[in-house]
């Protein structure tokens, strides 16, 4: 995460570093990006750019993180609307990202992320489940859920179906770029994923 050095700039000069490294970062993957093309653009020394961040990585994932709380607080209020129906928010939660990369000037950040998902993407991204039940983010979804429509005997259940869903859906967006299909085939396919888990795999 940021050097407190990043937090001390004014508002203005932390935007037009982000700025910059989403334009690096909508150009080329993480792997493939230029911290010296970052600073270039943005207008800093480059030394100046390893007092506010360890490295591109650190980066990356805070300007990940902001995308990740926005989708946090859109599915918060998705389940509040849903009456606590996961299924239902999930599913909206996926036609919402969808829609929201292809109209926002973002759209090639959010292509390369998901054909480079890797369990630390996914990890950043799904910051609401944290991969904990002791997380905070994950009791702020926990305790909007409608648990009496779910078959979880614990805790531990809980967490795990809700992080397979958030997982399901994120591999289902990933899919479309990696195989171009449209918006509406991949709602289709999560929708029948959904479906299944919802019918269980074994036969009676």
């Amino acid at each position: 995460m940021p050097r407190q050095t990043f937090y001390n700039l004014p508002t203005e000069k932390q935007e037009v570093l982000i700025e910059a490294g989403e334009k690096e970062f909508s150009r080329v993957p993480l792997f493939e990006a230029s911290i010296a093309n970052i600073v270039k653009e943005a207008g800093i020394p480059r030394g100046s750019f390893y007092q506010y961040f360890h490295d591109k990585e650190d980066f990356y994932f805070y300007i990940l993180n902001q995308y990740a709380d926005e989708k946090r607080k859109r599915f918060i209020r998705l389940l509040e609307k849903h009456d606590g129906n996961i299924f239902y928010a999930v599913s909206d939660l996926c036609e919402d990202l969808l829609i929201r990369i292809d109209m926002t000037n973002d759209k090639q950040f959010f292509k390369n992320m998901f054909l480079h998902l890797d369990f630390e993407t996914e990890r950043a991204f799904l910051s609401d489940m944290n991969y904990s039940v002791l997380s905070e983010q994950y009791k702020e979804v926990r305790d909007l859920v409608d648990t009496t429509m779910l078959n979880a005997e614990n805790d531990e259940e809980l967490f795990h179906m809700i992080q397979m869903l958030l997982s399901m859906m994120l591999g289902n967006i990933a899919r479309k770029y990696a195989v171009d299909i449209s918006n509406e085939k991949v709602l289709h396919n999560f929708t029948t994923q959904i479906n299944l888990m919802k019918k269980g795999f074994k036969a009676n």
